[in-house]
């Protein structure tokens, strides 16, 4: 680290300290050379990717887009607002951790779909609809089967 006083790029660590519940640490630093003494923080740096949409534009990640089209999935469902922003947690975690620098919208929506399954079906059916683009009533009886899955024996088809 170069000392911020005379630019000599010899400066020694005298105390670190974690800070704001371990989100951050601060460093005393010494400067071997002018032996002035400054302090320098560290934090993590997270970025989310940049979503590639369907036909090749790039937009920034928008947590209130995603957060929007949660809501509208769930308009007038009994899910709690607690439960909706623990899904955006769990969908951000799993592109952050992805690693990617871009990522396709449709995997975005796959997350969606995969928060919306466990929250409520039929907010999942909703979203599965319009995301998926059904052409016909097949397509839509098919997703509910998913949901239900496997019939029971001995139970009517």
């Amino acid at each position: 680290m170069k000392c911020p006083f005379c630019r000599h790029d010899d400066t020694q660590v005298i105390d670190t300290r974690v800070l704001e519940e371990g989100s951050a640490i601060r460093r005393r630093r010494r400067c071997s050379q002018c032996d002035r003494r400054f302090t320098t923080y560290e934090r993590v740096e997270l970025s989310l990717p940049t979503v590639v949409k369907r036909n090749g534009s790039r937009s920034e990640y928008d947590q209130g887009k995603l957060r929007g089209s949660l809501m509208l999935a769930l308009r007038k469902r009994a899910v709690s607002a607690d439960a909706v922003e623990a899904a955006v947690a769990r969908i951000e975690e799993a592109l952050m951790t992805s690693g990617l620098r871009e990522v396709p919208s449709e995997r975005v929506g796959e997350l969606v779909m995969q928060e919306l399954k466990k929250l409520d079906k039929i907010a999942y059916i909703r979203f599965a609809s319009v995301y998926k683009s059904f052409e016909d009533v097949d397509e839509f009886t098919d997703v509910v089967r998913e949901i239900q899955g496997p019939p029971l024996p001995g139970a009517k088809s």
